[in-house]
C-alpha cells in the first residue's frame, strides 16, 4: 500500500499559505532577524509571527482571546489544509496529529490572564485544537526533541499502512519563548547573526516558530507519496549528537534499505549551523555515501522551529519534488564540515525525483524519510 502525501500548509513569517512560503524562499528570502522581548536586554537573531498579522487571520474563524499564540498558529494550518482536501475529522476514519517539542510553554511563563494553566500540559493543547475541528478522536501528541515533526510523519504514514486510518493530518508547531531562548543560549548555541549551516564562519542556531501542516492519505490524492521511514537513537548525550553519526546513519541506510530506489536526488538535511550537528550529519551521509548528493537546510530562511521543522520542512521538499526545483542553502559560502557536502549554492530547476529528508535532535534521537513522485 501507498501512502501519499497530499494538501498542505505553513503558517510562518513569510506568509500563512505554502504558496507564499515558497515564493518567498524562490527569491532568497529569510524569516530571521534581530529582535528584542520584554525579558532580556540582548537581541536574539529569530524568526517570529507577529501577534497582529496572526490576530487579523485568525479572527475571521473564531475569538481570537480563546487561543494561545500556538492553538491560533495550528487551528490556522490545519484549516486551511482542511479547506484545500475536504477532509473531515470527525470522520472517525481520519486522524490529527499534532508535532511539538513545547507546546503552550508561554501559559506556563505567565502570557495570559484567561487562560487555564491545564493548556501547558501537551495533551490539553492537543484537546483545544481538536476540539476546535470537533475531531472523532483525540489528537495524538507526538514529542521527540526535534525529529517530533518528522516522526510525526512516519507514525502516521504507518497508521495508514496498518489501517488504522485513512486519512491523517499531521501538524508540527513551536513557539518562541523565554524558555527555548534562555536554554539554547545556555548552551551558548545562540547565533546573533543568521545562521550558516554546514558553513565554516557557523556561529550557532537561530531559533524560529512556525506551524505547518500535511495531509497523508492512503487514497492517490497527489503523485508523491512515502516510500519508507525510521528512526534511530543512538543515545550518545543528552544534547550532543554522536560523532561518528550512528544514529544518523542507521536511520538513514533502514531507511534507504526499504526502498526500491537506487538513487536519492536530494537531501533536506537538519543542519542547524551548530558545530558538531553540522560535522555529525556530513559523517553520517559520507558514511552512506551520499556526500555527493545535493544537499540543503532551511534553517538559514526560518530558523530552527523545533517541534515544526520537519514537518516544514517535508512541505517544502514535497513542493520542490512537484515545481523541480532544488533550494539554496541560506548562508553557506565555504566548506565547514570534515567530510565533503554537497550543499546547494544557488537555487535552480532540475529534473528531481527524490528527497531524502532528515532530522537530529537532544537525547541522540534521529530520522529520515524518504518521499518520491509516483
Amino acid at each position: 500500500m501507498n501512502t501519499y502525501l497530499g494538501a498542505n500548509n505553513i503558517v510562518s513569517p513569510l506568509g500563512f499559505t505554502t504558496a507564499s512560503n515558497m515564493e518567498a524562499l524562490l527569491q532568497g528570502t529569510a524569516a530571521v532577524k534581530q529582535q528584542h522581548f520584554p525579558f532580556s536586554e540582548s537581541l536574539f537573531c529569530c524568526s517570529k509571527i507577529e501577534e497582529t498579522d496572526l490576530n487579523t487571520r485568525f479572527s475571521r474563524l473564531s475569538k481570537i482571546d480563546a487561543f494561545t499564540h500556538l492553538e491560533k498558529m495550528c487551528i490556522l494550518s490545519i484549516n486551511d489544509v482542511v479547506k484545500q482536501s475536504g477532509i473531515d475529522l470527525k470522520n472517525k476514519e481520519n486522524l490529527l496529529i499534532i508535532s511539538t517539542t513545547k507546546g503552550n510553554i508561554d501559559v506556563l511563563e505567565g502570557a495570559y490572564k484567561n487562560i487555564d494553566s491545564h493548556r501547558g500540559y501537551l495533551s490539553e493543547f492537543a484537546k483545544t485544537v481538536g476540539k476546535f475541528f470537533d475531531c472523532g478522536f483525540a489528537p495524538l501528541v507526538v514529542s521527540n526533541a526535534c525529529i517530533s515533526g518528522l516522526l510525526a510523519i512516519i507514525i502516521a504514514k504507518r497508521l495508514i499502512e496498518n489501517k488504522s486510518y485513512k486519512n491523517i493530518i499531521v501538524c508540527g508547531a513551536d513557539i518562541i519563548s523565554e524558555f527555548t531562548l534562555s536554554g539554547f543560549k545556555s548552551f551558548n548555541a545562540l547565533s546573533e547573526v543568521p545562521a550558516r549551516p554546514f558553513d565554516k564562519n557557523r556561529i550557532g542556531i537561530n531559533l524560529g516558530e512556525a506551524a505547518s501542516s500535511i495531509l497523508l492519505s492512503s487514497d492517490a490524492i497527489s503523485t508523491i507519496k512515502i516510500s519508507s521511514g525510521n528512526s534511530a537513537n543512538d543515545a550518545n548525550h543528552i544534547s550532543g549528537p554522536s560523532r561518528n553519526g550512528d544514529g544518523l546513519f542507521q536511520a538513514v541506510k533502514n531507511t534507504l534499505g526499504d526502498s526500491k530506489i537506487k538513487t536519492v536526488d536530494f537531501i533536506s538535511a537538519h543542519g542547524t549551523a551548530t558545530e558538531y550537528n553540522d560535522e555529525m550529519e556530513s559523517v553520517a551521509f559520507s558514511r552512506a555515501q551520499l556526500h555527493q548528493v545535493p544537499l540543503n537546510s532551511l534553517k538559514g530562511y526560518y530558523g530552527h522551529t523545533l517541534g515544526a521543522a520537519g514537518v516544514l520542512e517535508s512541505v517544502v521538499a514535497v513542493q520542490s519534488l512537484l515545481s523541480n526545483t532544488l533550494i539554496q542553502s541560506a548562508g553557506f559560502d565555504t566548506k565547514g564540515t570534515s567530510h565533503e557536502l554537497n550543499v546547494i549554492k544557488k537555487t535552480e530547476h532540475k529534473v528531481i525525483n527524490s528527497c531524502l529528508k532528515t532530522a537530529s535532535g537532544f537525547g541522540g534521537c534521529n530520522a529520515a524519510a524518504l518521499f518520491e513522485k509516483v
